[in-house]
């Protein structure tokens, strides 16, 4: 049946005191977000505040239930990073590069890219990069994204030989060369790749490759660039899979769009009925909660859930003024996804998750690092349930950070993700965010609201 969403939870999960992760208090968050030279009264947060940006989830298999003690990077922390890299007048474009193109030699890399499943469904329309492009420009409002200018990247063989060879046995499976070079036009890049570990994509490519590739590539105006593929990833032999990584200090990021596929989210135990703003329901939080079945898209570390006391958690207050509260009515407004989802929700559904990730890592680029006061898309995910359980939005903390470096105001940014997301208004998430943005700027900037 389909869950009503009938009571949400503003705190963290009764798992988090099961496993030791304490929030800061409201004091400690208000602080976080001020620098040294503003004065503010910390006074506790209201419930209009706690359902703006509600505490981390904190539920069985997240990163913070994996890492309940990861420091937290308040904004005085962040502008005392020796490491971080300043937006000048001479740096100050995000690039995003396409994904490569293929060469004749390597065309066979074109079906890894495509999931190894059995599905009636019709394929569903890849993310369009100009709307990727179009996402962070809002989101990094005040600084150009562009794409990179050619030539365009294009992934080619790394030495004769390496195209894959059948042998004659009809069953066998093409041989998966051990290198695939990367053209950037000015060199070309050694990529390491293997065959996939669960067999859901025919293999994958290094991340750590890619990422060493895209520093060669960083144009001198840039502040930092997001290269996009469309190929599954790994980074360590123990890998399953990694959906991306940025190198902050140098200011390139990798982010892959294959595990974001929606027809992957049945084997992949993604729940879409769940995702962010309804991953606050009450009763979902407490079936994940007692739940033992562990994830098996993670990609990294293993946790061993545990018991919680059923009466533990309690649900604070929830104004109807709530942005939460008028994010999930615009959530539920839209048709539920089910089996007979059409190809173009679905892409939009594919768009929303690769937005929030390239969001998210470019985050890293600025310098910051993951987030653990709210829940906030710069928070650590540790599998893709996680991931889409994840808000678009920044929290006070991170934004304040944000702010800093781009000069923008959070009034001029609101209103640019806010036109973005009334022209996707029939995607899921961005629905339910322009719902999150139009209540946040009610309450804090009533004379811009609409």
């Amino acid at each position: 049946m389909t869950c009503k969403h009938t009571k949400l939870i503003f705190e963290p999960s009764p798992h988090a005191e099961i496993i030791g992760y304490q929030r800061h208090t409201a004091q400690k968050r208000a602080a976080a977000a001020v620098s040294a030279t503003i004065r503010k009264d910390f006074s506790d947060e209201n419930d209009i505040l706690n359902s703006t940006f509600p505490g981390p989830l904190v539920l069985p298999d997240d990163a913070l239930s994996i890492d309940p003690r990861c420091p937290p990077q308040s904004l005085r922390s962040w502008l005392r990073l020796k490491d971080r890299n300043e937006v000048t007048s001479d740096k100050n474009v995000i690039y995003i590069a396409a994904p490569p193109d293929m060469d004749s030699d390597v065309k066979f890399m074109q079906s890894w890219t495509h999931p190894q499943i059995k599905s009636k469904s019709l394929p569903v329309p890849k993310p369009r990069i100009a709307d990727v492009i179009d996402y962070l420009t809002a989101f990094y409002h005040g600084l150009q994204v562009k794409i990179l200018p050619p030539p365009k990247l294009c992934f080619t063989s790394w030495d004769a030989g390496t195209a894959p060879k059948r042998s004659k046995s009809k069953s066998s499976k093409p041989t998966i060369p051990s290198y695939i070079g990367l053209n950037t036009h000015t060199e070309c890049v050694r990529i390491r790749s293997r065959p996939s570990s669960d067999d859901i994509f025919p293999a994958q490519l290094n991340l750590d490759d890619l990422l060493d590739a895209a520093m060669g590539i960083l144009p001198e105006d840039a502040y930092a660039l997001l290269l996009l593929v469309n190929h599954d990833l790994y980074e360590d032999d123990d890998d399953a899979f990694v959906c991306g990584r940025a190198y902050g200090g140098s200011r390139v990021a990798v982010i892959s769009t294959a595990r974001y596929n929606p027809l992957l989210d049945d084997i992949q135990n993604v729940e879409r009925e769940h995702s962010w703003p309804a991953s606050h329901c009450e009763s979902y939080m407490r079936a994940c909660c007692e739940t033992t079945d562990p994830s098996s898209s993670r990609p990294k570390k293993k946790f061993k859930l545990q018991k919680v006391d059923p009466d533990h958690s309690k649900s604070p207050p929830q104004p109807s003024t709530s942005p939460i509260l008028q994010a999930l009515s615009a959530h539920t407004a839209l048709p539920a996804f089910d089996t007979s989802s059409s190809p173009t929700t679905l892409s939009g559904l594919w768009l929303g998750r690769v937005c929030r990730t390239a969001s998210h890592e470019l985050g890293h680029c600025f310098g910051m690092e993951h987030c653990v006061y709210y829940a906030c898309v710069m928070q650590s995910t540790s599998n893709l349930g996680e991931d889409a359980r994840q808000p678009p939005y920044l929290c006070p903390v991170d934004l304040a950070k944000m702010l800093h470096s781009t000069r923008s105001t959070a009034e001029a940014r609101y209103q640019a993700l806010l036109a973005f997301c009334d022209q996707h208004e029939d995607v899921h998430l961005f629905a339910a965010f322009a719902a999150w943005i139009r209540a946040h700027l009610t309450i804090e900037y009533p004379q811009l609201s609409s």
